[in-house]
């Protein structure tokens, strides 16, 4: 006998053939409700809208492909939210190996567009997020801008609640040292 998800087998009403785990109804339907999110989520982490939006689509582009084997649905956005996070890491990655073999300084500076003062400090909250430590910096983005429970975050980090804690804590003393040499 094969082991089948949850509901998978005993389906009888409804669409026949319809397999468990995430449908493509649910998948649009988280699309139009957290793609803005997750998006913002990803320029928390990255430094680009372009990388961002390819980080976003790829991430649903994967849980479309693996929907059948969601076993719990409802877990979708959270599945969603660590490939994003997860393919974030990977593309500084990539860009940090290739910063390496190019020796090239990214720009620093904003375009003249992006001068109004609420835009200036959200760029600078950026650059001083981008100074954190990777974890420290995934925990706070989690944490603050996603409004995750430190449990949470522990579980989409894959790290213990004590190691959410830590990273949480050194991160905003960072955090704040770093904007306040901005603003001094």
């Amino acid at each position: 006998m094969t082991a089948v998800a949850p509901g998978a087998a005993d389906s009888g009403a409804g669409n026949a053939g319809t397999a468990a785990g995430t449908s493509e109804d649910l998948l649009t339907e988280t699309y139009q409700a957290h793609y803005r999110s997750l998006l913002r989520l990803a320029a928390l982490l990255l430094d680009d809208l372009s990388s961002c939006e390819d980080v976003v689509q790829e991430a649903f582009i994967r849980v479309h492909a693996a929907r059948r084997r969601v076993r719990e649905p409802e877990k979708t956005l959270a599945y969603l939210r660590q490939t994003v996070v997860n393919l974030s890491r990977s593309t500084l990655r990539r860009r940090i190996l290739g910063l390496r073999l190019l020796q090239k300084p990214m720009p620093d500076m904003a375009s003249a567009e992006e001068g109004a003062y609420d835009a200036l400090e959200r760029d600078q909250l950026k650059v001083a997020l981008r100074g954190l430590q990777r974890r420290q910096r995934e925990v706070l983005v989690l944490r603050y801008f996603l409004d995750m429970t430190e449990a949470q975050v522990a579980e989409t980090l894959g790290i213990s609640l004590g190691s959410v804690k830590a990273y949480g804590s050194r991160g905003l003393a960072a955090l704040r040292v770093q904007m306040e040499a901005g603003h001094g």
